[in-house]
């Protein structure tokens, strides 16, 4: 069983950047592929970047490319969101999640297993 706490969550103006952490425990051929999620209220849940964990190789929505960076510690137990140049429109909360890598391309594919509890991240202009 997989355990994803994420924190790093809060308020910041336009511009502005954080950096999200989600602490990961568990098999590890059970988070192979990670992700950041996130949902604002009255949309649909977005995923907005992607880490295969055995390549190292990442994917990014159009609507944070250039952005967002998402990474892993060398030990594989924490997933990092960096997130620059915050627009009003990055508010939502925001969610990790893992899950076994099934084949190729298997990471861009919904759905994701596991699921931390949310941070919530508020962009003020």
């Amino acid at each position: 069983q997989v355990q994803l706490v994420e924190s790093g969550g809060g308020s910041v103006q336009t511009g502005g950047s954080l950096k999200l952490s989600c602490a990961v425990s568990g098999p590890g051929y059970e988070r192979a592929c990670m992700a950041w999620y996130r949902q604002a209220p009255g949309k649909e849940r977005e995923r907005v970047a992607t880490i295969y964990i055995g390549a190292g190789n990442t994917d990014y929505a159009d609507s944070v490319k250039a952005r967002f960076t998402i990474s892993l510690d060398n030990g594989y137990n924490t997933l990092y969101l960096k997130m620059n140049s915050l627009k009003p429109e990055d508010t939502a909360m925001y969610y990790c999640a893992s899950k076994p890598w099934a084949h190729v391309g298997s990471c861009l594919q919904d759905p994701y297993t596991y699921w931390g509890q949310g941070t919530q991240v508020t962009v003020s202009s």
